[in-house]
């Protein structure tokens, strides 16, 4: 104990933090606080200016009355509520600066006292705290709903459906150092420098490379010894070994030796493939190289592969090199003979997030990613356990009738409203659904473009904007004879490449992602149905929000319940642009390989089936062999395994497909989201799961030839699937 007498001018900033100061007691409080309490760390800078904080508003109070423990826990409360990271720091998620501004507002006498909301700067703010009510936790569980309230908040579902557009999503970086995302502080811009570029595709590896590192295969143990290489196991009872990359740098020196190599796929400026990493690239040939799994997924320039295979030199002539440059970071010489390719492992949601094991009802503290805010609504960790309670709360409202809400949603693609039997197969969607009971009608209808067959908005001469609005016009009209859908139900609107205003200069081509959504100019007749619909209501006795459209970006994420449920929806035509790029092998595979076994592959296959290759669809429950899948379930599984297994919704070059370079985290699909909407017309419709990711492709509304049929996709939002629903028109 210091003796010395404590002076009450002790406690500035400038000061260090004894650990017998008078307003902290020592470090012992604070770990036992944030760190076994609340799972958090804590840093020396925001221990210093919790010090502060403590000695100015708890006084003599501190120890004697356990003041400061209390607010110690408070802050640690309102920071896990408003999504700050697992490290509690300034610039963390959450300001650390304004929360204790905040807290100090409702303080008296060293206490936090419920209902008080005024601060020196005004009003309480909950968009300050990241908070959904602006109430502050007081921790007093004696007296009721001053802990997380939740008996006051909406019970409606819709009022916890949140669609967020690309340009909303938290621009987010992952950090090698800090092993940890952090949020880019520059503003974004249509003309970043080219080093934001470069920057895209580094943080793309980077995201796959730690992965990779987390999947278990990649992981060393205990006894294991040596790098092993892709030769089939002598018995079955071989022991699991881990297997190690090897940097394209290490390769110089190491002519014929079998590396394991992690790059992205590249085409040189001669036209040849090579695989590039953060230390180098190497000139690669595929030609005797097997696929794993076999069919099972597309390979392309843009994409990050593992290429199993021997490192060759180049032969010496004249007692010189033909390669030149052959430094670290360039082209080194020679090239890389692959035996075996395939993608990257994936990753389960849970597993990202670091919730796959549960205790008590509680989230563990292992790993993961749990304390990110990757949509913007808050952590999983902050805010995922009290969105469930709220999500149970809104699903048995009903139970006194015996009727039960569901969340569904109809997902309709390649709704061509310039095509007169588009709006026929639309009545006939809505009518279906207008007929049901309230609690079985979707909450939400997805419509996803193209709206307009042919990009006519290219100039030419044609006024190409009249007629696209005439076309939502007649849309208008159709929604108007449902006027019990528009107020009960949240209508989403996605465009396609064909619409404004990006095929003003694209003229249908791939434009760049992401794209805005389609401007108010066109929209405004079916805002006016929506607007006369809800008038014909009485809002002050419903507590139901109003049915609303929402036009949106694409990409674009619906989210339900904050970060529970996470679906993302993405209009492209992604298999027809895969198959035209995939790269092909010569060799055929070997029929006494099974693809199943990953002892019987080595490296590359075991890395596939550690991570949970299987897909997980209802055709494999059954016990259907992949043999006797029909060619549209197994092109379906090889456009869903190559998209999340690369962890982005374009894994291609940027002249393939143009990117915005500030925007690339929008398209990231780490962690996985709980469903995902690929709206391609060009593959068969289809409901499939992944790695614990719902995978839905609506398909053409009204498909090609034969009988005029409505066809769409109806998901149900709490079971996590989706079913292929067809009508005739």
């Amino acid at each position: 104990m210091d003796s010395t007498p404590r002076q009450p001018d002790r406690f500035k900033i400038a000061d260090p933090i004894p650990s017998s100061s008078p307003a902290f007691g020592t470090p012992a409080l604070a770990f036992r606080t944030f760190t076994r309490k609340h799972n958090l760390t804590i840093s020396s800078s925001a221990l210093q200016t919790l010090a502060v904080f403590v000695g100015k508003n708890c006084g003599s109070g501190w120890r004697e009355e356990g003041l400061a423990e209390r607010v110690l826990d408070e802050v640690a409360k309102i920071w896990k509520r408003a999504g700050g990271g697992v490290i509690v720091e300034e610039g963390k998620g959450a300001s650390l600066k304004t929360i204790l501004q905040t807290l100090e507002g409702s303080m008296s006498g060293g206490r936090v006292v419920s209902g008080k909301s005024t601060s020196q700067d005004g009003p309480l703010k909950a968009s300050s705290l990241g908070l959904d009510d602006g109430r502050i936790e007081t921790g007093d569980t004696s007296n009721p709903g001053t802990e997380e309230d939740d008996t006051q908040l909406s019970l409606h579902p819709r009022n916890w459906l949140k669609v967020i557009a690309a340009f909303d999503l938290p621009r987010l970086t992952y950090n090698v150092d800090k092993k940890y995302f952090e949020a880019i502080k520059s503003k974004p811009s249509l003309f970043p420098s080219p080093s934001h570029k470069t920057a895209l595709f580094r943080d793309r590896y980077n995201l796959v490379y730690q992965r990779l590192l987390r999947n278990e295969s990649f992981q060393s143990s205990l006894g294991t010894a040596g790098v092993p290489s892709l030769q089939r196991a002598s018995s079955n009872l071989a022991q699991r070994q881990s297997y190690k990359l090897t940097p394209i740098a290490n390769l110089l020196g190491r002519s014929g030796t079998s590396h394991l190599l992690l790059g992205l796929l590249s085409t040189s400026p001669t036209g040849d493939l090579s695989l590039v990493d953060l230390t180098g690239s190497v000139a690669l040939d595929l030609r005797h190289a097997r696929m794993i799994p076999e069919d099972g997924a597309w390979f392309a320039p843009g994409m990050i592969v593992l290429v199993d295979g021997i490192y060759e030199e180049e032969e010496m002539v004249k007692g010189a090199a033909l390669g030149g440059n052959t430094g670290i970071g360039g082209a080194i010489g020679g090239q890389f003979v692959g035996i075996s390719i395939c993608g990257p492992p994936c990753e389960r949601r849970d597993i990202s997030l670091g919730t796959s094991s549960r205790h008590d009802g509680q989230l563990s503290s292992s790993g993961g990613f749990g304390w990110v805010d990757f949509l913007g609504l808050g952590s999983e960790r902050a805010q995922g356990a009290r969105m469930r309670r709220i999500q149970e709360q809104c699903l048995r409202r009903d139970q006194e009738t015996a009727e039960t809400t569901k969340l569904k949603v109809a997902i309709m693609s390649e709704v061509n409203l310039d095509h007169m039997k588009t709006l026929d197969a639309l009545r006939k969607v809505f009518s279906t659904y207008n007929d049901l009971s309230l609690p079985e009608r979707p909450q939400a209808f997805v419509l996803i473009g193209n709206f307009a067959r042919k990009a006519i908005i290219s100039g030419s001469g044609r006024a190409g904007s009249i007629e696209y609005k005439e076309y939502f016009d007649s849309l208008a009209l159709v929604l108007s004879d449902f006027p019990a859908l528009l107020q009960h139900s949240t209508f989403v609107f996605v465009p396609g490449d064909n619409d404004p205003w990006a095929s003003a200069f694209s003229a249908g081509a791939a434009s760049t992602i992401p794209r805005q959504p389609i401007p108010d100019l066109f929209t405004s007749r079916v805002r006016r149905a929506f607007a006369t619909a809800n008038s014909e209501i009485n809002t002050s006795q419903n507590s139901e929000p109003m049915g609303d459209a929402i036009w949106t970006s694409n990409p674009a994420r619906l989210s339900w319940f904050g970060p529970v449920h996470d679906i993302a929806i993405f209009r492209d035509d992604i298999s027809g642009r895969l198959r035209r790029c995939a790269v092909n092998t010569t060799l055929d595979s070997d029929p006494d390989v099974t693809m199943q076994d990953p002892l019987n592959s080595g490296a590359a296959e075991a890395a596939i089936a550690a991570g949970g290759s299987q897909l997980d669809d209802v055709g494999q429950q059954a016990g259907i062999k992949a043999a006797a899948v029909s060619s549209g379930a197994s092109m379906a599984r090889r456009l869903v395994k190559t998209i999340l297994d690369q962890g982005t919704l374009s894994p291609f070059p940027l002249p393939l497909r143009p990117v915005l370079w500030d925007r690339a985290s929008a398209l990231q699909l780490y962690p996985l989201p709980t469903a995902l909407v690929l709206a391609d017309p060009e593959a068969a419709p289809f409901c499939m799961t992944y790695e614990g990711c719902h995978v839905m492709n609506p398909g053409r509304l009204l498909p090609e030839g034969g009988t005029p049929t409505a066809r769409w996709v109806e998901y149900d939002v709490v079971r996590n699937r989706g079913k292929i629903r067809e009508q005739r028109c």
